[in-house]
């Protein structure tokens, strides 16, 4: 897929939005699915062990059309989104984090998360 420029990785982004919030709220029926499913745990009207296994599934099919777009899901809970780029020279990541209304941050891919900055 090679380098995003920050205006095709927000392309990209606002076409993943509906799946991005489709995965939050699968991932909340997993966890709730697994809490019921254990030892232990509260019912739930979800389901489940099919519902649960049919829940897992469908993550990885999301975490797979993620990625199949050049993005990296370096995150799921929360979910964090990364585009490869080139910002003057420089490797980075073009960052997304779960809540954030836009793309509006980046980070030098040898610095990870921690050396977030805003994109200019």
């Amino acid at each position: 897929m090679g380098l995003f420029t920050i205006e095709r990785a927000r392309r990209e982004l606002t076409g993943l939005r509906s799946l991005l919030d489709e995965f939050v709220v699968v991932r909340a029926d997993v966890v709730e699915l697994s809490a019921a499913l254990s030892d232990g745990g509260e019912p739930t009207t979800l389901g489940g062990l099919p519902e649960w296994k049919a829940a897992e599934a469908r993550l990885n099919e999301m975490m797979t059309e993620v990625q199949e777009t050049g993005a990296e899901l370096k995150g799921i809970a929360p979910l964090l989104v990364d585009w490869p780029a080139d910002l003057d020279g420089v490797p980075v990541l073009l960052c997304w984090l779960e809540g954030e209304a836009e793309l509006t941050w980046y980070h030098r891919a040898d610095l990870g998360f921690a050396g977030r900055r805003r994109l200019p």
